[in-house]
């Protein structure tokens, strides 16, 4: 078990962010994301990703259906050598009120629990608001990436991002550049 994660919101960070998706055809990769997360790996992070699938509790789509994109994402990260060590999502909607939807801590808990890292080596990328939240209340570097819906989230996120960087590709330079330092 590594002692350092990259901690990873899914939609807009590393794939396309589209309305509720449920398709495993629809995932697609962002430009960059795979040989972003592929240096991350090499410099020695364990990869997992933590995820709101609101849609599940909404009743649009099931958690079979959100299981199946995950094992597609994996599948397109695996082709650029890259192994995800955890994908961890919250089925509830909003109103569940359940402790695991982020921006607390239950996927992350979930998250360390299976991996056995350390908040306090980790890092947390996103691009809203709650992902930035749970990152920061569980003791991560955040950053907060400006793909999805970053660009909207970037004033709301002052104070809870640590850094913000235009995409996965400038996260995983700015990480570097952190761990030269």
């Amino acid at each position: 078990m590594a002692s350092r994660c990259i901690l990873l919101d899914r939609d807009g960070t590393i794939i396309f962010d589209k309305h509720y998706l449920h398709d495993p055809d629809g995932v697609e990769l962002l430009p960059g994301a795979a040989k972003a997360l592929r240096r991350l790996q090499d410099m020695g992070f364990s990869l997992a990703v933590l995820s709101n699938q609101s849609g599940v509790g909404r009743g649009y789509y099931t958690e079979a259906s959100v299981i199946a994109c995950n094992e597609r994402l994996a599948e397109l990260l695996a082709r650029h050598g890259v192994l995800l060590d955890g994908v961890f999502f919250c089925p509830h909607a909003p109103e569940d009120a359940c402790d695991c939807r982020k921006p607390k801590l239950g996927l992350m808990d979930q998250a360390i629990h299976a991996l056995g890292f350390d908040p306090a080596k980790s890092f947390m990328i996103g691009d809203k608001y709650a992902d930035m939240g749970v990152g920061r209340a569980a003791g991560t570097t955040t950053l907060l990436v400006r793909t999805g819906k970053g660009a909207e989230h970037e004033e709301r996120c002052q104070g809870l991002a640590d850094y913000v960087v235009d995409d996965l590709q400038a996260a995983a330079d700015m990480i570097q550049s952190l761990e030269d330092s």
